[in-house]
């Protein structure tokens, strides 16, 4: 099972809702359960740097199987996933901002999202999974 377009279409709606609310334009990246971009939108004056990282902190999220804020404290030196950032050709992301997207406890894709400080990543992209749960 992985999320459809429109369903990505409506998370990507309600975290944007929240960037706005917010007032800092963001980069919204929905993939599915095998890391695959769905779609993609990046708000007018986003960081244009924000573009693979939203991307890749959805990659992320589907691939480690969890948050990429969760993946800070464990990859820090000394630590059990120290280095992670390395793999998959850079594409792991160990900050905030990319949450798995699950149905009935199975992942069926991940939201990145990227333009603002950690916290507001994470608030936007939170905003963005309560939307897919109501789907």
């Amino acid at each position: 099972m992985n999320i459809n377009l429109d369903q990505a279409l409506k998370v990507i709606e309600a975290t944007r809702n929240k960037a706005k609310q917010i007032g800092v334009p963001m980069v919204i990246a929905i993939v599915d359960a095998g890391g695959n971009l769905v779609a993609q939108q990046r708000m007018d004056d986003a960081l244009l740097v924000s573009i693979d990282i939203a991307l890749n902190k959805a990659y992320t999220a589907v691939a480690v199987k969890i948050a990429t804020g969760d993946l800070a404290g464990v990859t820090q030196s000394g630590q059990a996933l120290f280095g992670i950032h390395n793999a998959d050709g850079g594409r792991i992301v160990i900050f905030g901002g990319g949450i798995p997207l699950k149905k009935n406890d199975q992942i069926v894709g991940g939201i990145g999202v990227s333009g603002g400080s950690v916290e507001q990543d994470i608030e936007c992209a939170e905003a963005g999974v309560k939307k897919f749960q109501s789907l």
